[in-house]
């Protein structure tokens, strides 16, 4: 049997798509599983065991994209899948599940996007308070009535294998060359050896519906090296903005006065390098976006925050008993929302969500993971 898996754009939603391609090699150990994900995304499943191939589809512009498309579906074809999973939806990968011509075609009952599918499934809209894990795992069941049961963040998380090289590797090099200065070294552990706590803070997303404002960052990083002086943070942004991180670091260390490299930046940092850089971190801040669901493929304890979208939706699908923090304004008459226009304008979801929440988050969240790693 050969298995088509579509799901384009975003890191994150391809990040939910993980369990359950692991549900359908459990079910299917025999079947050729392919997954077609684009470029930015792709080092998310680039070392997932239970794929057989991965389909990069690039993002020409013009015309260039028509013909690409027109070659890429041929490539599809050529395939004869038996059946093809579009786990997006969008117009592009509407048209590419249709250009298989497999005999089971799946994907989400949308209007004027339902005609390439032979298997429809409701979609829950954006704002529904369901997790967009399940909304997912709900294509399976058109496959197999075997996956009617429902996924649970215990048995079914979301993954992202990396090369443990790479890990290694990655993180050695980043800290050698940004951490390790004899005025920095950090606490001592029970071995004797030097420690360094590393917090890492993804500070800035594509889209302003998901920016927390920068001086709130800049008052949380100065509040939590106050409670533990021996921490170290690093800053990671939207590559496009890098002045971000720059505004950042400059702003700490004016406040405390610190003239060691108490705040660094990993601006450059690709998808695996995040991760590793993550799974060896005491602590991960941040907005509802890819670098948070990366984070959330590790153990490292999560603090996240939301703005225009909820938890129930898009909070880290992983074990309970690991740490996580979701913090959120609460309730507003504009809340959830389509993220499409702010209906106030003054995007008030995430400007009102005071750093004072965060920073309680925060040191709720180290303090358990200091506690624990005592009990062991």
């Amino acid at each position: 049997m050969k298995i088509l898996l579509i799901r384009l754009r975003l890191i994150g939603d391809v990040v939910f798509t993980t369990p359950a391609i692991r549900a359908l090699r459990q079910r299917f150990p025999d079947a050729e599983l392919v997954y077609l994900v684009e470029r930015a995304a792709a080092p998310v499943l680039s070392d997932n065991q239970h794929l057989t191939k991965l389909i990069i589809a690039e993002r020409p512009r013009g015309f260039r994209r028509v013909i690409y498309d027109l070659q890429l579906a041929q490539r599809l074809r050529a395939a004869r899948f038996d059946a093809v999973i579009d786990f997006h939806g969008g117009p592009r990968s509407n048209w590419l599940t249709w250009a298989t011509r497999a005999k089971t075609r799946i994907g989400y009952s949308m209007p004027y996007r339902r005609w390439p599918y032979t298997h429809l499934v409701r979609r829950p809209v954006q704002t529904e308070p369901r997790h967009s894990v399940m909304n997912q795992w709900d294509l399976l069941s058109s496959l197999d009535k075997s996956f009617a049961a429902r996924p649970d963040p215990q048995h079914d998380p979301v993954e992202m294998n990396v090369n443990i090289e790479t890990v290694l590797s990655v993180f050695k090099k980043f800290v050698a060359a940004r951490l390790t200065r004899k005025s920095i070294a950090g606490r001592e552990s029970h071995t004797g050896a030097k420690k360094i706590d590393i917090v890492v803070i993804h500070v800035r997303v594509g889209t302003p519906f998901r920016q927390w404002p920068i001086e709130f960052f800049i008052e949380t990083i100065v509040n939590l090296a106050a409670f533990d002086p021996e921490l170290r943070f690093v800053v990671t942004s939207d590559p496009s903005d890098p002045s971000t991180t720059n505004q950042i670091i400059t702003a700490v260390h004016a406040r405390t006065g610190r003239a060691t490299p108490l705040v660094t930046s990993a601006d450059h940092f690709g998808v695996a390098e995040l991760q590793s850089l993550i799974r060896n971190a005491a602590l991960f801040i941040g907005g509802d976006s890819g670098p948070l669901h990366i984070a959330s493929t590790t153990t490292t304890p999560i603090v996240g925050l939301y703005g225009p979208t909820l938890p129930t939706r898009s909070s880290p699908w992983r074990s309970p008993a690991l740490i996580t923090e979701s913090v959120d304004v609460g309730e507003l008459p504009c809340r959830p929302c389509d993220q499409r226009h702010c209906e106030p304008g003054d995007f008030r979801c995430l400007r009102t969500l005071p750093a004072i929440k965060v920073i309680s988050a925060a040191k709720r969240a180290l303090t358990k993971q200091s506690a624990r790693k005592l009990a062991t």
